[in-house]
This record gives C-alpha cells, structure tokens and sequence, in this order.
C-alpha cells in the first residue's frame, strides 16, 4: 500500500490509511525509533475499523520537524494531523510506547478531539525510577555520544546492527521462533530509519524526559492501558500505580510478553481494544 502525504511545516509526512470513511476511526502513533509498519500485526486485526498511522516527523518516510522534537511539538504536529482530515466524529487516539507519551499528551490537552485513549505498553514512570535505571543511563551516553559523533560515523554508531540486535533480542519475551525472526528483521529493517541523528537524538531525549505519569490525573475520557506482565521498560506494578491515577482509566494486562505487545500479541491487544472501543463508557 502507497502513503499519502501531509504537509506540516515545510516537512512532508506520510502516512497510512486502512478500512473506509465510514468505519470508526482510530489514529495511531508508533514508537521510538519505529516507523507505521510496527503498528501492522494490530491494524490487520483490526478490519472493522479505519485506521490512520503516520510516520512520526523524523522517522519512517517522513521529514524532520524546523524545529527541536519535542513531546510538545509532536503533540502540535498530531493536532494539526488530526485536523487536516475533518472528522465527522472524534476518533479513538493509540500510542504505543513513546507514543503513549505523546497521545497521553496529546489527550490532555485536546480531550475534547478525541472519543477513547488507548496507551499500549505505556512508558508509566520516569525512565531513571525504573529497574532498568543503570541501561536507561548507558543509553544516554549512547544517543549523547551518537550526536557528538562526526556525521558519517554518528549514523553509523546509531543504526549499529550488532546494538539492534541487541536491544531487539533483549525485549523480546516469546519463544516462538517464526516471532522471533520476524521481531528481529523489522527491527533491523526499519529501526535505524531515522532522518539524521540529530532527530533520534532529540527524540531520546524527549522519551526519557518524559512519561504518561505526568499527565495522568488529567486523562478524563475513557482510557485503556495494555500491558505485558514482563515488560522490563515499565514494571506491572507502576502501570498498576498509573492506572489509578487516571480518572476514567482501566488495565488489561497480557501474560507472557514484554514491551512488544504490537509484535507477539497483536491479536490479543487487538480483542482488548475492539471491546474498549464497542462498550458505552
């Protein structure tokens, strides 16, 4: 399937459109690093809706942002995004990962343009809190590192197989091994497709400077949170704590994987979300 394209500030954006107009709409937004084609196992479970996912500015097919990526300027790009295209009803907003934390975002301080939030894996708590604290630090030096780098080396360092592999064998929770391979090539495919490592950069910085947590309590529509029971990024029971925090939120958890729920249980995440979005709330 082609991209269409969106102008945002003299950056041309791609993205994806699924199912009709006439289908409840669902926006979604990937994660760090990750382009639309992370999101694919859930839209393909998902045939009864229409669903739009970009490339994040930066990211994927699209052009950088003018100006430092930030979470308040990706949340103004999805502000503009959602209202290039006129929707007759307010769509659901998804975010998976960092882009839990820019939807998260986006839905407290635009609650009145969408309908139902869902934040799958959701970053529920300052990086340097959790129990992977001492990686979270080793990371900063990486992407700091990676700015400081000469550009020809900087891109290299950054998109590293051998530190992909890594980082995508380390997530990874299932033994199935077919899941296994497939998890490994998108991300050695697509994971490395960032602009230039100025954007990666900025956009670590932003991930790690930022969480779901901070806007919890001002989440007032009706709000999902899909967690795995092994996710090293965000333990069960700080979701369990975020949860709480937001006044209309609910957690189904899914047992035996960790922060690739979009990868290893798309079909359950894709149920979970099908009766968020069906039942009055």
């Amino acid at each position: 399937m082609k991209s269409k394209l969106f102008n945002y500030h003299d950056a041309t954006i791609h993205y994806w459109e699924f199912g009709t107009v006439t289908q409840p709409t669902i926006v979604m937004v990937h994660g760090f690093r990750g382009t639309h084609h992370g999101l694919q196992r859930i839209v393909d479970q998902l045939p009864d809706y229409h669903v739009i996912v970009p490339d994040l500015p930066g990211f994927g097919d699209s052009q950088p942002l003018p100006e430092e990526h930030s979470i308040d300027a990706y949340v103004a790009f999805l502000d503009a995004f959602m209202a290039h295209f006129q929707f007759s009803a307010p769509p659901v907003l998804l975010g998976h990962s960092f882009g839990s934390i820019i939807a998260s975002h986006f839905a407290a301080a635009h609650a009145d343009e969408i309908t139902k939030l869902i934040l799958i894996n959701p970053i529920g708590a300052p990086a340097l809190e959790g129990p992977k604290a001492v990686l979270t630090k080793l990371a900063i030096f990486y992407y700091w590192l990676g700015r400081k780098l000469p550009k020809k080396l900087s891109h290299g360092w950054l998109s590293n197989p051998l530190i992909v592999k890594i980082m995508s064998v380390s997530m990874t929770k299932t033994s199935h091994k077919p899941t296994r391979a497939y998890i490994h090539d998108q991300h050695l495919t697509h994971f490395s497709r960032f602009t230039n490592p100025q954007v990666v950069a900025e956009a670590f910085t932003a991930s790690v400077s930022h969480n779901v947590r901070e806007v919890a309590t001002k989440l007032t529509i009706p709000t999902l949170l899909i967690a795995g029971d092994q996710d090293d990024i965000t333990p069960l029971e700080r979701q369990q704590t975020l949860t709480q925090l937001i006044p209309n939120g609910q957690l189904k958890v899914i047992a035996n994987v960790g922060h690739l729920i979009h990868y290893e249980t798309a079909e359950q995440a894709a149920t979970l979300m099908n009766i968020f979005i069906t039942t009055d709330s």
